[in-house]
């Protein structure tokens, strides 16, 4: 990091409900480390999302309100896609393919038409946190912030999630998501595998239900439901 850049006070930049449940669960130095890297990244490349989108998935979703957890790998790494919600593009941005295939499996487990554009707000408005295991991602160089200490914070996120004295559905699709449901202890809560909904990966997604299957295990824990139709804020 150049020694003209301040390093950023990461958990300080959460929402204080946020800060509460998840300070327990972060190692200080970790979280420090990885401040001074994000901040050297933001100082000289091109980032996505926007340093003002990074924490988007928090802001939206308070603790106390959470239901469901759907867990991506990093941000979409083009120009103008990333805003800070796991696989959501901003108005306007194509809908990526992964995306496509979240919306063709979403017509065929509840009936909702293919929404008009792939912004994901409306979810994380009504409890969905949005969340990538890796918040930051260099431009056109994906996985280039891996192993620089994001996994630990969301690990901690899954951890302050499982914490959590209400039911929790935690979505995990493909083979990285589904390393995360050994952080997920607590038997209140429901975990729903599947394959990740990528193009390249023809087989382990479509077919899943996913949504029907959430809002079944919200409905038996007496939580109101998501209404997955409703997409954009």
């Amino acid at each position: 990091m150049p020694d003209d850049v301040a390093p950023l006070d990461l958990p300080t930049l959460l929402p204080s409900d946020w800060q509460a449940v998840l300070t327990p669960h972060l190692d200080p130095a970790v979280t420090a480390d990885l401040g001074r890297f994000v901040a050297g990244e933001y100082a000289t490349q091109t980032v996505f999302p926007p340093v003002e989108d990074l924490f988007s998935a928090y802001r939206h979703c308070a603790p106390q309100d959470c239901r469901v957890l759907i867990l991506g790998q990093d941000p979409y790494h083009k120009a103008g896609q990333a805003h800070g919600l796991s696989f959501s593009v901003r108005d306007g941005v194509a809908v990526p393919p992964s995306l496509r295939n979240v919306f063709k499996e979403l017509g065929e487990d509840l009936g909702v038409p293919k929404p008009a554009g792939g912004n994901l707000s409306g979810w994380a408005d009504q409890g969905v946190l949005l969340l990538n295991s890796v918040l930051t991602v260099r431009q056109a160089t994906p996985g280039s912030h891996a192993n620089k200490g994001w996994e630990e914070f969301t690990d901690a996120t899954i951890r302050a999630l499982d914490a959590l004295e209400h039911r929790v559905v935690f979505l995990l699709w493909g083979g990285y998501a589904r390393k995360k449901a050994a952080l997920v202890t607590n038997s209140r809560h429901v975990v729903l595998e599947a394959g990740h909904p990528s193009p390249m990966n023809p087989r382990g997604f479509l077919g899943s239900r996913p949504f029907s299957a959430a809002n079944k295990a919200l409905a038996d824990a007496g939580l109101p439901t998501v209404e997955w139709e409703r997409t954009a804020g």
